[in-house]
């Protein structure tokens, strides 16, 4: 063990409601870019509670590593949006096409195998299913926060285009985890 000082977690910058965006810029705790990427961090995090429910399900084992790679594209969507100066903007991993084509192919591929949707259906079913449900719902949220963004600069669509998209992978294997572990997807019934 060495004497050297470690980096404390806290700054107490934000004590007064401001904090740092990635790019430098102070902001307000509650300005719409912090709360794009703060909903952007709340997806991914909960992603993270679904690939530990995975670990119970060696038939969903399957689902484990587009997460992961879904959890890191969250993190550099999130990056993105921390950032306002185009030099530093520059610099960040983009979003890309083929990330988004990606997605389009695991939906694809889920869908294939899941029989044809003819009702509404509500979260649940399988836990893991449930879990989907819940990220796709945190997904739709993160969506809307970063059309705020993405509306007033256009630098952000592809990172709209990614999470609308996730909004919707998400969906089909909430549908596809009923479906492996023998589950009914729960229909609504209108009263």
């Amino acid at each position: 063990m060495t004497n050297a000082p470690k980096a404390k977690i806290y700054t107490r910058t934000g004590d007064k409601g401001t904090t740092r965006l990635v790019d430098g810029s102070c902001v307000e705790k509650f300005n719409p870019r912090v709360e794009a990427y703060g909903t952007v961090d709340e997806l991914n995090s909960y992603l993270g509670v679904v690939r530990s429910a995975l670990t119970g399900f060696a038939d969903l084992r399957e689902l484990d590593s587009p997460l992961e790679k879904i959890q890191n594209e969250l993190f550099n969507i999130g990056s993105l949006l921390a950032t306002e100066k185009e030099e530093v903007f520059k610099m960040l991993p983009p979003i890309t096409e083929e990330q988004i084509r990606f997605i389009e192919v695991q939906i694809d591929e889920m869908s294939a195998q899941l029989p044809e949707l003819r009702n509404f259906i509500l979260p649940g079913g399988h836990p893991v299913a449930a879990h989907l449900h819940v990220a796709r719902t945190f997904c739709r949220r993160s969506e809307r926060r970063s059309a705020e963004i993405a509306v007033k600069d256009d630098r952000y669509l592809p990172a709209l285009q990614y999470l609308n998209r996730l909004s919707d992978y998400l969906f089909v294997a909430a549908r596809w985890v009923n479906f492996k572990t023998q589950h009914q997807d729960v229909l609504w019934k209108k009263t």
